[in-house]
């Protein structure tokens, strides 16, 4: 029996509507766990004997980096490291970290420009007496009470990087920008995370609040100057055996940035970052998955293919509203139902993260301002198929 031709079309035409709906069903399963789950935390008292260092990589952060140690140092046991490198800096970074009790290392090296260079620096620093675990902390971040040793604790217990929960607030006076940007956060960092800590499987790396085994800190190459560094390192430690587990009782907090620009640069720099990753390791992922039969791999490889919350939503509804017109056009219904599936996956996710996690981000009244949002960020995703972002770019601190 052969397929007629409007068969073989409508089987080509739900290639891609077949894939929208199982990373937005993905996505809804991580949601609703998130939501429903339980809510026990693993034990975080650290063992005397285990030895532990900090590594803040900074980069011009003399007006905020006392803040961030100020957080770091009352977590500190004796004899726990604090290592601060001042990374191609041009003004008081160095001398500040000091001041705060940190020991600095000083680099300059204008052709490798970026934070996967300052970390590699940090380690080799650390290597003539390698700590049990290394825990990775940015600049401008705050590290929550309790929350080094609840890093170090699960990389120690598990052998595995763990990922704290990385949020940013939003800046004193916010728009409704920021407000969706605080909830796609969010929900990237804590409720998808979350749900795949409960199912048992690893996450990606988010930027910040990460704890390594000494072991996986050395396992692969982590100088690079890759614009978003952190997602590639997490990969490549799932690769060679090291899939990073979420860290449910650690947090670490940031601030979006205020200013228009900067904050167009920070969003652009993760909208891109995350697509390159996605075009380069999904592959690898999927391959070494089957290959070796390992279903973290699968599940990151999974995680990675749901796009960002924006583009995801904005790629559902375009093929949705194509597959309608196909199919009264006279090609099959089957692209449409698997389009609508997706759709509705991705309403119900996003709608049980929205009612667990983001009602403080967003009211009722600010969602109907969220096509807005979404068709100003056309220019972002624009961009990638056009001019990609490659070189890594410091976003500007608020004053």
């Amino acid at each position: 029996m052969t397929l007629s031709g409007v068969e073989l079309i409508t089987g080509a035409l739900a290639i891609v509507p077949l894939l929208l709906l199982i990373t937005s069903a993905f996505l809804a399963l991580e949601c609703l766990l998130a939501v429903v789950g339980q809510r026990q935390q693993p034990p975080t008292t650290l063992p005397a004997d285990l030895s532990l260092a900090v590594v803040v990589p900074a980069h011009n952060e003399a007006g905020g980096i006392g803040l961030t140690l100020g957080t770091i140092v009352p977590q500190l046991r004796e004899g726990d490291r604090l290592v601060v490198v001042a990374d191609n800096c041009t003004d008081g970074t160095a001398a500040a970290a000091r001041q705060a009790g940190a020991t600095v290392i000083e680099r300059q090296d204008l052709t490798q420009r970026g934070k996967g260079y300052a970390l590699d620096f940090g380690l080799r620093h650390l290597a003539a007496d390698a700590p049990d675990v290394v825990v990775l902390v940015d600049a401008d971040c705050n590290l929550q009470a309790g929350s080094l040793a609840a890093l170090a604790a699960q990389a120690h217990r598990t052998h595995r990087p763990a990922q704290a929960i990385y949020l940013m607030e939003k800046p004193p006076t916010p728009g409704l920008k920021d407000g969706i940007s605080a909830f796609a956060f969010k929900v990237k960092n804590w409720v998808r995370p979350l749900g795949l800590y409960r199912l048992g499987q690893p996450c990606l790396l988010t930027g910040t609040g990460i704890a390594l085994p000494w072991q996986a800190a050395t396992a692969v190459n982590i100088a690079s100057g890759h614009i978003v560094e952190d997602m590639k390192l997490g990969l490549d430690l799932a690769l060679v055996g090291f899939a990073p587990r979420f860290c449910p009782a650690a947090w670490v907090t940031s601030r979006l940035p205020s200013g228009e620009q900067a904050a167009a640069t920070q969003r652009t720099r993760w909208e891109h970052g995350h697509l390159q990753m996605f075009t380069e390791y999904v592959p690898q992922l999927l391959g070494q998955a089957l290959g070796q039969g390992r279903l973290d791999l699968l599940a990151l490889a999974l995680e990675l293919s749901v796009l960002p919350l924006t583009l995801q939503v904005m790629a559902t509804v375009a093929i949705a509203v194509l597959s309608l017109v196909a199919t009264v056009v006279g090609v099959g219904w089957l692209p449409a139902y698997l389009a609508l599936g997706a759709l509705a996956c991705l309403v119900a996710g996003v709608g049980l993260a929205w009612f667990g996690y983001g009602r403080n981000d967003l009211s009722l009244r600010d969602i109907l301002g969220v096509p807005v949002y979404m068709l100003s960020k056309v220019s972002i995703f624009s961009k990638f198929l056009v001019k990609p972002e490659q070189a890594w770019v410091r976003t500007e601190r608020d004053g």
